[in-house]
């Protein structure tokens, strides 16, 4: 793979859609690099055209995209992907990887961390996995929220399978959050998942993150925890998920200047008004804006919850007065051409409004196809 000598070390942060890893994994490498470290990203999904690798190439971080399944699924391409990151002279080679998981798989132990530590482990180190969730969610998967809207069993299936295989829990926004429903959170789900240690971060505020990075940094993988998982329910939970990715050229025709962040606003805002009339419950909004051709520059936005705001994480500083490129990325419990259809008329109803048109040059939507891992050890393999 490569000529060093020195183990990589491989750390992987799962969750559930939304639950704030991409947020987590961009602190957590400037962390590194503050310390010393140098760092590659490598993030993951069903479909191409990620908000996800905008946003760390914004934080000027070498990142390689695997698109088209999740780890387990393109165990190769994975592989590849760490060697491209570590095919630079030896003083710039990443001394950490950090690696983002589709937020929409589970038995991430059997199919990734365990073939990378058995079969490639003269190369890398092996973290522990954490799995973060977001507080609202969680509470209503777990039945402390009966009042808030949720997903079917078979995707709540999933979810509470990513729990159940994690070493460390984390529970992230504890700054939205009061002491008693934080409590109420831990306690649910130290009494489910006894085994994992429970941390509280707020990604965003920076919030006890520090004390959980050194820990997965100095330790590895000792006796994992490997799911009694049913792979039928698993498929069939995915397939109620539908994806929807697209990339939009947006140019001002009288070449006006426009806000960029109240635009994204906007947008997300329309979307979640048609998907929450239709009945649909949105697992991950985002999407980025940024000028052409200047990726350092850049606005965010995130939706979580079909009944939630949207928030921007990035905002641009200046007004735009060029061609900027929308990334869009939307997972929700909805039919992949009723994701289209609302992605198509927030565009246009927004656009309009702003006397701003819009360009695709990518778009994509579908169902997650039957996961079908690469490998899955255990213990005795």
């Amino acid at each position: 793979m490569t000529d060093r000598m020195d183990k990589a070390q491989y750390i992987m942060i799962g969750g559930f859609l939304g639950a704030g890893k991409t947020t987590t994994i961009g602190k957590y490498a400037r962390h590194l690099r503050d310390v010393g470290h140098r760092v590659g990203l490598i993030t993951n999904d069903q479909g191409m055209g990620l908000v996800d690798s905008a946003l760390g190439r914004a934080g000027d971080f070498p990142v390689e995209e695997i698109a088209g399944g999740c780890f387990c699924c393109r165990f190769s391409t994975l592989l590849e992907a760490a060697r491209t990151l570590a095919d630079v002279p030896k003083e710039e080679r990443p001394t950490v990887f950090l690696a983002e998981p589709v937020g929409s798989c589970t038995d991430l132990v059997a199919t990734v961390s365990l073939p990378l530590q058995k079969i490639y482990g003269d190369y890398y180190q092996v973290s522990p996995l954490s799995v973060m969730v977001d507080p609202t969610r969680a509470l209503r998967a777990l039945g402390r929220d009966p009042s808030g809207k949720t997903f079917s069993k078979n995707v709540i299936y999933i979810y509470k399978k990513q729990l159940e295989e994690a070493e460390h829990i984390v529970i992230n926004k504890i700054d939205s959050l009061s002491e008693e429903t934080l409590a109420t959170l831990h306690d649910a789900l130290a009494n489910e998942y006894p085994h994992a240690k429970i941390h509280a971060v707020s990604a965003r505020q920076g919030t006890g993150l520090n004390p959980w990075f050194d820990e997965l940094l100095n330790s590895e993988i000792d006796l994992p925890r490997l799911l009694d998982i049913d792979y039928e329910r698993y498929g069939e939970g995915e397939a109620l998920l539908g994806w929807h990715n697209r990339t939009v050229e947006i140019t001002s025709p009288s070449d006006i200047e426009f806000d960029g962040n109240s635009l994204l606003e906007a947008l997300a805002h329309a979307l979640r008004d048609s998907l929450s009339t239709s009945g649909y419950e949105v697992a991950h909004l985002k999407m980025t804006l940024t000028p052409l051709g200047d990726p350092f520059a850049i606005a965010a936005v995130n939706l979580t919850h079909s009944d939630s705001e949207p928030e921007l994480s990035h905002h641009l500083g200046d007004p735009l007065e060029d061609t900027a490129e929308l990334l869009l990325n939307i997972r929700a419990e909805a039919p992949p051409e009723a994701l289209d259809t609302a992605v198509e008329d927030a565009l246009k109803t927004v656009l309009t409004t702003r006397d701003l048109s819009g360009t695709t040059t990518r778009s994509e939507h579908f169902r997650p196809g039957f996961p079908t891992p690469t490998h899955r050890l255990t213990h005795a393999s």
